[in-house]
């Protein structure tokens, strides 16, 4: 086999892999979707899972790719980055996701491939090669956004409680019910506006490495875009059920109103975060509104050690998911 074909055989294969990431993604993360709208009961599962996974993949049409070009060039220098540095940092983003799907933990999927991506370029070529203004606005917002998240989620949940406070529970259940439909929609747009960007950054790296598309582009090719939203949109149709209980039973009971204040408010947070061009956590977004609308009740109705032990998994997912990806860099540096 020739260089030529042995290199389009390893780009293919990479390209299959970064795939394989954004429907684990979706898969992984089809509790931020849906969870509340399933444990709401205004959807069946089977019908959450399709609601969310079209509006994960019409979000195409809705927002530009600016989270896109911060991973694909604003986390570590493009010239760093060649093809066995693209698949450690999928094996380690990869194998935390595995892991923490197994144990129902819900974590950043997008925190999992930026630590990939941190991980195996420190394998490869030391700290040099990092770019502090990525890594820092993706660290800021690992606060920033759970913490909106809550502050809209608690805030929208008063203001609906004071505007409906002559309405019977009955009627508030029944209107709540379809707006939720709403609410939950809007959620699963930003969250196939965020993260499925995130894989897109990663293969238009791996393209750019490749020689196959020039540096100084402006965006991916329209087939990258396109295969990352629909990969996400078919990753999210067979969601991850062991994290949806963990989001939308044990960490705060929610009816319809407390479901759509939670979606609303994580909503908002992710059109923020794409509008800017930053990758945030949907986990962490929609973790925090969950936990905001509850503690707008009273402060005991939120699971307050769930809730820690979910913030633990955040502040290792990036190293964790670093170190895997150092690895996964060594292997590929021997069979790559």
């Amino acid at each position: 086999m020739s260089s030529l074909n042995f290199s389009f055989t390893v780009l293919a294969m990479l390209v299959v892999l970064a795939l394989a990431f954004d429907f684990m993604n979706g898969f992984h993360d089809a509790a931020n979707s849906i969870a509340t709208v399933v444990s709401t009961g205004v959807l069946k599962p089977y019908q959450a899972v399709l609601w969310a996974a079209f509006f994960n993949v019409i979000a195409l049409f809705f927002f530009e790719l600016k989270v896109a070009a911060t991973v694909g060039k604003g986390i570590v220098d493009p010239a760093t980055v060649d093809h066995i540095v693209i698949f450690g940092a999928l094996i380690g983003a990869l194998t935390w996701n595995i892991i923490t799907w197994w144990f129902g933990i819900p974590s950043s999927s997008s925190h999992a491939l930026i630590g990939g991506m941190i991980g195996a370029v420190l394998a490869k070529a030391g700290t040099g090669p990092l770019l502090s203004s990525g890594i820092m606005k993706t660290a800021i917002f690992i606060l920033v956004s759970p913490t909106l998240g809550f502050v809209l989620g608690s805030l929208l949940m008063l203001i609906v409680a004071n505007l409906l406070r002559r309405a019977t529970p009955r009627q508030t259940d029944r209107w709540f019910r379809r707006l939720q439909l709403a609410s939950s929609a809007l959620y699963s747009l930003g969250h196939g506006s965020n993260d499925a960007q995130k894989t897109m950054g990663i293969i238009w790296l791996l393209l750019i490495a490749a020689g196959v598309t020039a540096a100084g582009e402006s965006s991916p090719p329209y087939w990258v875009v396109l295969s990352c939203y629909l990969a996400i949109g078919l990753g999210t149709m067979f969601g991850g059920w062991r994290i949806v209980k963990t989001m939308g039973q044990k960490i705060t009971k929610l009816k319809p109103v407390g479901g759509f204040c939670a979606e609303t408010g994580g909503a908002m947070t992710l059109f923020i975060a794409s509008g800017f061009g930053i990758p945030v956590s949907t986990t962490h977004t929609i973790t925090g509104s969950i936990v905001g609308v509850g503690s707008s009740h009273k402060f005991s109705a939120v699971r307050w050690g769930l809730a820690g032990s979910i913030v633990w998994a955040w502040v290792i997912t990036i190293p964790a998911s670093a170190i895997m990806a150092a690895i996964g860099w060594w292997l590929g540096s021997l069979v790559l």
